[in-house]
């Protein structure tokens, strides 16, 4: 019997979501899986360095002194304006990574929780529907684009809790929780419910969710491991949503 989530309080959501990672790395290794986490890895890299390709065309010859207009000349050659690009570019590969990852991911979602239904959970998958492109692709941006603002809006108190060190890391882990545990399980719950069952779904689930979206936060932090992140959250919260039901 799959233990049913919110059974057993905290504890019995923890074990859970423990569960649902041990499931998810064992299944990292399936082909189809594999090829969804190589070709989505590879575009949101390939995003980024585009992004830091074109800023450090604009850098080249700009004068970001004037832009202030009272700081005299600070005219940037093309290595420092290169090197800005750079250092910009790895401060938003940080901030942004699991903005865009996720996004990213979203346009294969419904293939990767195809593959873990197929596996551990046939009977739904075998009255899924397939979602397609356009609404992956809204669900991605909508996805990427709750986690930016969310984080913009909480920028403010990132830089209060800059003293603290901790205190920031902290925070992320709970704004980008509470964002990543409603898009990975909705990811799932649009093969399956429609749009008022979904946010009934949401409202009975609101806690377990947050527990989601903080465990796959927290992979987000781990160097190596937050580029597996996207996919095996997509994974975590395919198991998540079927034992909620169970």
């Amino acid at each position: 019997m799959r233990p049913r989530l919110d059974a057993g309080g905290q504890g019995g959501n923890k074990r859970a979501m423990a569960r649902a990672l041990v499931l998810s790395l064992a299944q990292l290794g399936d082909p189809r899986i594999l090829r969804v986490l190589l070709v989505s890895l590879a575009i949101t890299l390939a995003l980024f360095a585009a992004a830091g390709g074109a800023l450090g065309a604009a850098l080249d010859g700009a004068d970001p002194c004037a832009w202030v207009g009272w700081l005299g000349e600070c005219q940037f050659d093309g290595v420092e304006g290169s090197l800005t690009a750079l250092l910009l570019s790895l401060a938003a590969l940080w901030f942004l990574f699991p903005a865009v990852a996720i996004g990213v991911v979203s346009l294969f979602s419904d293939r990767i929780v195809e593959v873990v239904e197929m596996r551990h959970y046939p009977a739904a998958a075998a009255t899924a529907r397939s979602v397609g492109w356009g609404e992956l692709a809204a669900l991605g941006l909508a996805s990427a684009g709750r986690l930016v603002l969310l984080n913009l809006l909480a920028l403010p108190l990132y830089l209060i809790l800059l003293v603290t060190g901790v205190g920031v890391l902290v925070l992320g882990l709970v704004v980008n929780g509470y964002a990543l545990g409603r898009d990975l399980s909705d990811m799932v719950a649009v093969r399956h419910l429609d749009p008022p069952a979904r946010a009934s779904w949401r409202q009975r689930t609101r806690a377990a969710r947050f527990l989601l979206g903080l465990g796959v936060a927290a992979l987000f932090l781990i160097p190596f491991v937050n580029l597996l992140a996207p996919v095996l959250g997509a994974a975590m919260a395919t198991h998540f949503f079927h034992r909620s039901r169970a």
